[in-house]
């Protein structure tokens, strides 16, 4: 799961969906902010005019119908009253002003008259309503969904025979409401760009980053690998074309490196096989057995060179092998006693003759000198892992790594029957590499050495051992 949230294609997927969600909650935010304001300014105008209209009828009417035009004014929302003194003390000039410009503008005053205004919002619990009767309170109850904050709006307007026209009022800001187009809106536009975000993933950045990755993958194990094409983007184009010219001058620079070594073993068979014919010439015996001698281990080592640099040209296309069953061919072949152990089925991806020369090397040289091999393969992770243990008397630590270095014999006879040509580890590390891993030594703690050798699985069969 946790691979899966590594995906480049899954992150950019959540990062476009966590950007819609949050621009559409900054808008719904926005609009409701909005929406609220303009209807409390509604709202609030509403009451300024009633109140403004009744001002008007009490200062045209007879005072006794006075109370009949309070009466009439009055609803569960507004109060009106008439008092001798003002039911504000002072005037909000922040919204409150706009509210006494309306009232002025209705009354045609001149700022002659003293109008005050007060704002406030409603603290604590305020259903049910005040003035509103137990059904209705009910009912705005529902329809407020339980989610009602007020604005309470007092009003004292100076009116003829010294009096004061107090005003009561409250609205409410609306919930936030959740539009059904608005949603509608969001997940169209989320659909459309998570389509083209896939398109575009799929056939300009992804494909084309998937291809270079098998390819390295594929160079890596020293298969041949193709000039891949240049698509996508421009730094996936750059980055393809970087590939490519370092796959080049790869090829380039092992064919070359092989090419000496074997003009280099070639050149020198033909003055080898003159002194080998001169030696022969020599009239004393003991010195002509010498010379012969030495020229056949020169021969042998320029054979060794050449074998060398054959094992370094990877002509041989890798293929699938059951690796249990590939480890007891090998054994049935050498036809040499050692163990071999390990799991029974799986598969990975070689040069079955290369791999067998490599695995021979490094048997034979457990058994010649350790004296014995136990050969153990397992899964760890994407690769194989194969194990090679002897009994012998182990190497130095300080030689462990030159051992892999060509004609560097720990045996420093110069008999070929006990010391070899010093090349047998390096072709076996040579060839591992090219499928993609190594070959490394170790003292066990018990006595003898371990070659480890570590091989990419074939693809098929990772891809069944990777956890869903």
């Amino acid at each position: 799961m946790i691979d899966l949230f590594r995906s480049l294609k899954v992150q950019l997927v959540l990062l476009v969906v966590a950007a819609l969600t949050v621009a559409q909650l900054v808008s719904l935010w926005l609009f409701a902010d909005e929406r609220s304001l303009a209807v409390r300014a509604a709202l609030g105008f509403e009451a300024a005019g009633r109140a403004a209209n009744v001002a008007r009828l009490i200062e045209e009417a007879p005072d006794d119908l006075h109370q009949s035009i309070l009466r009439a004014a009055n609803s569960p929302l507004v109060r009106f009253e008439l008092s001798s003194t003002p039911g504000v003390q002072h005037t909000d000039h922040s919204d409150g002003g706009q509210v006494e410009s309306r009232i002025r503008a209705l009354l045609d005053d001149n700022f002659s008259r003293d109008i005050r205004v007060e704002l406030h919002e409603v603290q604590g619990q305020i259903l049910p309503l005040p003035h509103l009767s137990p059904e209705m309170a009910e009912m705005h109850k529902a329809m407020m969904r339980g989610e009602l904050s007020a604005i309470e709006m007092n009003l004292s307007i100076a009116v003829e025979g010294s009096q004061w026209l107090n005003v009561g009022t409250r609205f409410e800001r609306p919930p936030i409401q959740w539009p059904f187009y608005s949603m509608l809106t969001f997940a169209l536009s989320a659909a459309a760009l998570l389509i083209a975000v896939f398109w575009f993933l799929a056939t300009r950045l992804i494909a084309p980053l998937r291809r270079l990755v098998r390819a390295a993958d594929r160079l890596g194990r020293g298969e041949d690998v193709g000039v891949l094409p240049v698509t996508g983007p421009t730094e996936v184009r750059d980055l393809t074309q970087t590939f490519n010219r370092m796959q080049d001058r790869l090829t380039r620079f092992v064919a070359d490196r092989t090419r000496v070594l074997a003009a280099l073993g070639h050149d020198l068979r033909s003055p080898l096989t003159a002194m080998r014919v001169r030696a022969e010439m020599v009239d004393d015996d003991e010195t002509r057995v010498s010379l012969i001698t030495s020229v056949e281990e020169m021969q042998s080592m320029v054979e060794a060179t050449l074998t060398f640099a054959r094992g370094l040209t990877g002509s041989e296309e890798p293929e699938p092998v059951n690796f249990a069953n590939f480890l007891d061919g090998l054994k049935s072949d050498m036809m040499q006693t050692f163990e071999v152990e390990g799991d029974p089925d799986y598969q990975a991806r070689v040069r079955p003759n290369a791999l067998r020369r490599a695995l021979r090397n490094l048997i034979e040289n457990a058994l010649r000198y350790g004296g014995s091999a136990h050969v153990h393969h397992a899964i760890r992770g994407s690769e194989v892992v194969v194990t090679i243990d002897d009994d012998g008397p182990g190497i130095p630590a300080a030689d462990l790594e030159r051992v892999f270095d060509p004609f560097f014999r720990l045996e420093q006879s110069r008999s070929l029957e006990t010391g070899g040509h010093g090349l047998g580890l390096s072709i076996a590390r040579t060839i591992v590499r090219a499928h993609g891993g190594d070959v490394i030594l170790t003292n066990r703690e018990t006595g003898g050495v371990r070659a480890t050798l570590t091989i990419p699985l074939a693809n098929e069969t990772q891809k069944k051992r990777e956890p869903k």
